[in-house]
C-alpha cells in the first residue's frame, strides 16, 4: 500500500503535535496493520509528563503508543496464518529469539527486545504500522478491536497472577485500582480466587473495581487499610498481594497485609527508584517477592478469557478520544486521574 499516514508525535514535555510518513511496506515475515484503536498507558503518560522512565529518554519527535488493535491491510510473502480482513491484537515486543532468556522461553527479558513506545523506538500513536505476523493474534468474532487494543495491559495482569501462583481458594489483595490493578484483579478472578480485594484512595476507581468484579474495595482515605485486612481475614493476612500502584507507602503496606509464607508480586514502578521497606518483617514472615517485567505467552489466553466471557475488558475503559483530538487525550488522562481509570484513542 503506497500513501501518506497522519503520525501523532511528542514534541516535547506536555506538547503533542502531528506530522506525515510514508504507509510502511511489510516485510516478507509482516503484516501491514491499519489501526483503529490504542491506549493510553501509564508509561505513556509519564514519558508526556516527564520526558524519562529511568534510563529511558524521549527524544522528540518520539511517538507514544503501545496497546494497538487493529485489522490487516497487507500480508508478507511467508505469512500463513493470517489474510486480509483479519483483525488483530498486537504484541509489542520483538525480541531477538536466540539469548539465553528467549531460549528459555521467558522473551520478555530479552536484552535486545525492541519494544513500541520504548525510546529510542517509536510507538503507534498512528494510522499503519509493518509488524511481525507472529506477534499479531487474531481475534475471535466476538471481540472487537476496542476490547483487541487492551490485551496488552490485561496480559500484564495475567502475568502477575502467574508471578503470584494465583490459585482457587485464596484471598487476595491488589493496591491500585487504575488499569493494572484491575486488569491484575480482573486476572485473579479468571483464574479462580474467589475473594479479591483492591485498595486505593480515588472513589470512582474503587467503584469501576466493584463493576468489575472486586469482592470488596478499601478506601485508604477514610479507612485503615491494615485494620481491615485483619478484619477480613481473621488476623491471618493475605494469601496473595499485588501492589501496581508503585509507592513506598503501599509496598510497605502490602508486607504487612501478606500472611505468613504469602507471596508479594510488585508491579509498579516507583517514582525515585528506591524504598525503605520492613524487611525484618518480610524475613519473619518468610514472604516471596516476585517481580513483573511485561508478560511473556500470555496473549492467547488473555483473548480467550475474553472471547468467553470471563474478563469485561472493555469495562475498564472510561474515555474514548479521537485521533484527531491527542492533545486533549493526554492531557485529560494526566489531569483528571480522579475520573479517567482508562483512556482509549479512536483511529
Amino acid at each position: 500500500m503506497k500513501g501518506t499516514m497522519k503520525v501523532a508525535v511528542m514534541n516535547g514535555i506536555g506538547k503533542m503535535g502531528y506530522t506525515e510518513r510514508e504507509i510502511p511496506t511489510p516485510k516478507d515475515n509482516e503484516v501491514l496493520v491499519k489501526l483503529e484503536y490504542v491506549g493510553i498507558c501509564g508509561s505513556d503518560l509519564h514519558y508526556y509528563e516527564t520526558g524519562r522512565i529511568g534510563d529511558y529518554i524521549v527524544k522528540p519527535p518520539f511517538v507514544l503508543g503501545h496497546e494497538p488493535g487493529g485489522t490487516v491491510v497487507e500480508v508478507g510473502k511467508d505469512v500463513k496464518h493470517l489474510k486480509v480482513g483479519d483483525r488483530v491484537a498486537l504484541e509489542p515486543g520483538k525480541t531477538c529469539g536466540h539469548c539465553e532468556f528467549c531460549r528459555r522461553g521467558e522473551y520478555n527479558l530479552c536484552p535486545d527486545v525492541v519494544f513500541f513506545a520504548t525510546p529510542p523506538v517509536d510507538g503507534v500513536f498512528l494510522e499503519y504500522v509493518a509488524h511481525e505476523a507472529d506477534l499479531c493474534f487474531k481475534l475471535p468474532d466476538n471481540v472487537d478491536t476496542m476490547a483487541g487494543a487492551l490485551i496488552e495491559p490485561l496480559a500484564v495482569g495475567f502475568h502477575a497472577a502467574n508471578q503470584g501462583g494465583a490459585h482457587a481458594g485464596q484471598t487476595a489483595l491488589v493496591f491500585g485500582s487504575g488499569c493494572i490493578g484491575l486488569v491484575s484483579m480482573m486476572a485473579l478472578k479468571a483464574v479462580g480466587l474467589s475473594k479479591v480485594y483492591v485498595v486505593d484512595v480515588m472513589q470512582k476507581r474503587l467503584d469501576k473495581a466493584l463493576e468489575l468484579g472486586a469482592t470488596g474495595v478499601i478506601n485508604a482515605k477514610e479507612e485503615d487499610v491494615l485494620e481491615v485486612v485483619k478484619k477480613l481475614t481473621d488476623g491471618h493476612g493475605m494469601d496473595l498481594v499485588i501492589e501496581t500502584a508503585g509507592l513506598e507507602l503501599t509496598t510497605r503496606q502490602a508486607i504487612y497485609a501478606a500472611k505468613k509464607g504469602a507471596n508479594i508480586v510488585l508491579v509498579g514502578y516507583s517514582q525515585s527508584g528506591e524504598m525503605t521497606l520492613p524487611m525484618s518483617l518480610a524475613l519473619d514472615k518468610e514472604l516471596t517477592f516476585k517481580t513483573v517485567f511485561r508478560y511473556r505467552h500470555i496473549y492467547p489466553m488473555a483473548i480467550d478469557t475474553v472471547a468467553s466471557g470471563k474478563v469485561n475488558l472493555k469495562g475498564i475503559i472510561t474515555n474514548v478520544f479521537d485521533f484527531d483530538d491527542i492533545q486533549n487525550a493526554m492531557d485529560s488522562s494526566v489531569h483528571d486521574k480522579a475520573n479517567i481509570v482508562k483512556s482509549i484513542v479512536k483511529f
